[in-house]
């Protein structure tokens, strides 16, 4: 109930002078019905004109960012209409989100030619590991500070797709975070599906899921990359 339509609806009414609890909890909605009694309880309390006045502010905030997020959506689409095929094809991969297509074509230009294979990418992404040199011997560092804006959203694609069950992404994460823990996991599907990313831009080719069996058949069981 942090900001629903019947968080709204109650809130509006405290503003215009309701108060009574059991008419204010009578506005919640849908799942929050079988709550009433609870609700009855939680609104019994002092809300006085000052308060009004807050929520009032906050709310009419909530209503200017919303709409300056609006605008700006539309701006955005507007701009990507000559990207249609592009998003189409993010899209297209488990996980990637309509917004997380758009920031990948606004780091990127969408034009993988700039990159000369995908290790690049990956690298300036910063989802490929990184290593250090001396006396002949390299050593893990991590991965490079790389894109940030283009890292966040990629991590979060790669925690959603792990969450995407029957498919190579959520193999790929159950097996490592099994052996290496989940944050290094999810970078690894991150780095996975930003080479993906690359391959499907490049040749123009939408993503079909080899399946969740295709992770365990091409890596060796003691082995992982």
């Amino acid at each position: 109930m942090v900001w629903s339509a019947s968080s709204r609806a109650i809130i509006e009414a405290l503003i215009a002078g309701e108060r009574d609890p059991k008419v204010l909890a009578q506005m919640a909605k849908s799942r929050l019905r079988p709550k009433i009694a609870q609700l009855e309880e939680a609104l019994a309390g002092r809300f006085n004109s000052h308060h009004a006045r807050l929520c009032r502010q906050i709310i009419d905030h909530i209503g200017f960012l919303d709409q300056t997020i609006a605008t700006l959506t539309e701006d955005i689409c507007e701009g990507l209409v000559d990207f249609g095929p592009a998003m189409a094809i993010l899209c297209s991969i488990p996980g990637v989100s309509e917004t997380t297509a758009q920031v990948v074509i606004a780091e990127t230009g969408g034009d993988m030619s700039k990159f000369p294979t995908s290790g690049h990418l990956c690298a300036w992404a910063g989802v490929a590991p990184a290593s250090y040199e001396s006396a002949g011997k390299r050593r893990p560092a991590g991965t490079r500070n790389g894109a940030p804006w283009l890292k966040r959203v990629l991590i979060e694609s790669a925690r959603a797709a792990a969450r995407t069950k029957g498919t190579y992404y959520y193999a790929k994460y159950a097996r490592i975070a099994k052996r290496r823990g989940p944050n290094k996991a999810v970078v690894a599907v991150a780095h996975s599906m930003l080479d993906t990313t690359w391959h499907l831009l490049t040749n123009g080719t939408l993503y079909q899921d080899p399946g969740v069996d295709y992770f365990g058949h091409r890596h060796d069981p003691a082995i992982e990359a």
